[in-house]
């Protein structure tokens, strides 16, 4: 079915004559015709009984007729939408993302967006993951980047976006960076910086308990870069997601037996009609070459 077919269905179905119908849409009768012959084999049956004086929907008109009405409002709102999207300037799309998600990852994408839609101003918020989620809920977010162990909230529309794992960041010199890889058998005992919103900290803290491991929490921070700044200082070891801003001076080791890691999605509210900078910022999302995990941690593990 051609849009053209949709305009001349509805031009006969409000003017119940062909020759009307043809003046409105500016073409000539039988071109008309010829459309809506094309459109009734398509459909395998007549929309229209014509006759002498008179010409009225079929049934299957009758039934068709919201479908085809419903294809012309939904083209003309994306054409209206796409046409003031293309005009606009100063349009603000607020996206979340949750504080422990490094920027690194994040920038490409930014970046990129900014270059192909430069009409359109990102105002990034920077929260706790569960809170993130309820701003969305709330209409607070349009977006939210988020990564929770914690199913998530079953109004919330998720599209994965990569998966990362968790590395132990060592102070310089400390003993456990001569280990190519550190098992959770290895803290046991290591004092630990501990970043506050850190979404796996309470199922890992388990894990340790269940293992027998103890690593006594010598400071707590919202900011990483103040715990990544107490680990230089030798104050002990943090708990990292794998694509977060390290510094390059601090030894970075996988963290196995067992491994802990997340999935990042984009979340949107399931049902909630998206503005045009949200429809723009989802196809550079899908079109976006996300980061995948580095070496074979299950390989590492089985062998040491």
């Amino acid at each position: 079915m051609e849009m053209q077919q949709v305009r001349y269905f509805l031009a006969l179905a409000r003017e119940l004559n062909f020759t009307r119908a043809a003046d409105s849409c500016n073409v000539s009768q039988p071109a008309l015709t010829r459309a809506i012959q094309a459109l009734e084999a398509e459909f395998g049956g007549p929309l229209f009984h014509r006759e002498r004086s008179r010409t009225h929907l079929s049934e299957l008109g009758r039934m068709m007729l919201p479908h085809i009405e419903a294809i012309q409002s939904q083209t003309e709102e994306a054409k209206a939408q796409a046409k003031s999207f293309s005009k606009a300037k100063d349009i603000e799309l607020k996206l979340g993302a949750m504080c422990t998600i490094g920027p690194k990852v994040m920038s490409d994408l930014i970046v990129r967006f900014h270059h192909d839609f430069d009409g359109v101003a990102l105002v990034v918020y920077d929260t706790e993951g569960r809170a993130l989620a309820d701003m969305v809920l709330k209409g607070d977010l349009e977006v939210g980047i988020v990564g929770l162990p914690d199913p998530l909230d079953e109004r919330l529309h998720a599209i994965p976006l990569f998966t990362e794992r968790f590395v132990v960041v060592l102070p310089p010199n400390h003993r456990l960076a001569q280990k190519q890889v550190i098992h959770v058998s290895d803290l046991d005992g290591e004092p630990y910086l501990n970043r506050v919103n850190c979404e796996v900290f309470a199922p890992a803290r388990k894990v340790f308990v269940e293992k027998g491991v103890n690593t006594p929490i010598v400071f707590r921070s919202e900011r990483d870069d103040w715990v990544l700044g107490m680990i230089r200082a030798g104050m002990g070891w943090g708990f990292f997601p794998e694509f977060c801003a390290i510094p390059d001076d601090l030894p970075v080791r996988p963290l196995i037996d067992p491994i802990f890691d997340r999935t990042i999605n984009l979340v949107t509210m399931r049902g909630r009609p998206h503005s045009p900078a949200v429809g723009a910022f989802l196809r550079s999302v899908r079109a976006h070459t996300w980061p995948t995990p580095e070496g074979d941690w299950q390989a590492l593990e089985s062998v040491h």
